[in-house]
């Protein structure tokens, strides 16, 4: 009768079905195979230490300042070098002062040369009103310090330039590597000034903001998922650092990754629903960032002079000025379709006319089409980082060597439970607790496992160490649940059975908190492969705290009564 009731326990017991699917699941997500041409194998991802391969950290280079210039020198340091001629500020109003406004500036100069409606629409500093009498060029320029400033350093440095507003100040991002002295060179040209703190501090650092780093990040992402090579991480160590680990990837090729751009093409539909080749990638001059306006997502760029005439002119031979709907403008990258839409009206008339440099690329008004945008902002840069990139280090590991210490991290597994179970039979000389105590102990390491195979997590020789470290775990709570069973080196009435492993469990998830709040910091701070370690030796204990340990507890109960 008692045996009975036990069995039916264990039957019953909802903790040890789902040890028993956990297991099952983790078998079927690992999934060990055999074929003839690879030997043994499964579906987990190794890292570079396991795989062999190739390593890169990259520093991103850029400055990040906050600036003022003066207007009237702004203004002729941007347009004199594109009408090639000097120009006469004759007046500057609204907005002049250092920080923030919504009202914009004015400016009135004049020139002796004849200006363009092109040659101002290049220069990117705003709309204008020109005139010409005489041998004298006026021009009303409206535009704002804000504008000036960015395109001012744009030009200067041959870099993007991104402004932000802080509220009553503004905030630029300099995406290429200047120095604090350099710029202070450059504003001075224009009667400006690196502006300071209260304390007399300047307001310049090195590096990029947080967004940028972070859409570079995104974008080698999106290149190595191109390649087909998306189990690569790519982590961000800091504010401006990135460490990319390619497993199974020569030094040689995984430079050319990072350092070669994809190929990105404009194609717009012909008559036949053909399509009619418009410009490549290297014509897009910059890309900006995406905004919200008339109710929809957009993601602005600019073509050179080169790519807006292409456009025009290709939108006129195959009628998308004169039928937008029947013309689609298509995005490729790499021969994928990335994107595809009808020119907009007001744009296919004013192709008629003009070429048009500045573009968006509009999606639509929800979180999917913000979604979508941010996407079409990171493929419209066809792989090219916005940022420069300096190589800080770089490694590789043979793959002969990435073998050998696969075998050598197996055989470092086996021994430790092999050790772990002999230390165990010595303890307690019995059977009945060495066998559900190792077969917990495997019965974790396979959940392990699984979660690595599910969310395609790489092993590495750091997440070896951590699925070791939770196993020994593992054992340690297993000690203590079962010298808090035994009583006397029997097993108690149930009653102080209940007592004793309630009180095993209340060290057992004590000990637990306390390693994953250890362990918290490696994975929020992200310290490189010391967040892998961190991150398998949480899993591991979560998994055997919530799902083995329980069941470990209830089994322990069940043979020791058999036993008896």
């Amino acid at each position: 009768m008692r045996e009975e009731e036990v069995k039916k326990g264990l039957k019953s017991d909802i903790r040890v079905w789902l040890l028993i699917a956990a297991v099952l699941f983790s078998v079927v997500m690992i999934h060990p195979w055999y074929s003839s041409d690879e030997g043994a194998t499964t579906d987990l991802n190794y890292g570079l230490d396991l795989e062999g391969g190739s390593w890169l950290q990259i520093r991103l280079q850029g400055a990040v300042a906050q600036l003022d210039a003066d207007i009237s020198q702004t203004v002729p340091a941007i347009i004199e070098p594109v009408i090639g001629s000097s120009i006469d500020v004759k007046s500057v109003t609204g907005h002049t002062g250092s920080g923030y406004s919504s009202v914009g500036s004015t400016v009135v100069f004049t020139t002796d040369v004849y200006v363009s409606d092109l040659q101002m629409d290049l220069a990117g500093i705003g709309e204008s009103d020109v005139s010409y009498s005489g041998n004298t060029s006026e021009i009303i320029l409206y535009t704002s310090k804000q504008m000036l400033i960015t395109q001012y350093l744009s030009d200067s440095l041959d870099a993007e330039v991104i402004p932000l507003s802080l509220g009553d100040s503004v905030e630029y991002e300099i995406r290429k590597e200047i120095s604090q002295e350099g710029l202070q060179v450059l504003m001075d040209a224009v009667g400006g000034s690196i502006l300071t703190e209260a304390d007399g501090t300047s307001i310049y650092r090195e590096g990029v903001r947080t967004e940028t780093r972070d859409l570079t990040r995104d974008i080698l992402s999106d290149k190595l998922n191109s390649l087909g090579l998306k189990d690569i991480p790519v982590r961000t160590v800091g504010e401006d650092y990135i460490l990319i680990d390619f497993a199974g990837t020569d030094l040689t090729t995984a430079k050319e990754i990072v350092e070669k751009p994809g190929k990105f093409e404009i194609r717009v539909q012909t008559q036949d629903n053909g399509t009619a080749h418009v410009l490549y990638g290297d014509a897009i001059e910059k890309v900006g960032v995406v905004t919200f306006h008339d109710g929809q997502w957009h993601t602005p760029f600019t073509l050179n002079e080169e790519g807006a005439l292409a456009l025009q002119k290709i939108a006129i031979e195959t009628g998308a000025t004169t039928d937008p709907n029947s013309h689609w403008l298509y995005m490729y990258l790499d021969d994928n379709e990335i994107y595809g839409a009808p020119l907009s009206y007001s744009a296919a008339t004013r192709l008629t006319e003009v070429p048009i440099y500045s573009w968006e690329a509009s999606s639509g008004p929800d979180e999917e089409s913000k979604s979508e945008a941010e996407e079409l902002q990171i493929h419209l840069r066809a792989g090219a980082l916005p940022v420069n990139v300096v190589l800080m280090g770089s490694g590789q590991v043979d793959a002969a060597l990435g073998a050998q210490f696969k075998k050598q991290a197996l055989f470092a597994g086996l021994f430790a439970l092999l050790a772990v179970a002999l230390v165990v039979f010595r303890r307690y000389g019995k059977k009945e607790i060495l066998l559900p105590m190792v077969g917990t102990s495997i019965c974790e390491l396979i959940m392990i496992l699984g979660v690595a195979a599910t969310i395609n997590w790489q092993l590495d020789l750091p997440a070896i160490a951590g699925i070791i470290a939770a196993i020994g775990t593992g054992i340690d709570h297993l000690v203590i649940i079962t010298d808090e069973v035994l009583y006397e080196g029997k097993l108690p009435s149930t009653k102080v059975y209940l007592e004793r492993i309630t009180k095993a469990f209340a060290i057992i998830f004590a000990a637990a908190a306390t390693t994953t709040i250890a362990m918290s910091p490696l994975v929020v701070m992200g310290f490189g492969a010391l967040k892998g370690f961190a991150i398998t030796t949480i899993i591991g204990v979560l998994i055997g705290v919530l799902i083995a340990r329980p069941v470990y507890g209830k089994v322990i109960k069940v043979v020791l009564d058999e036993a008896e």
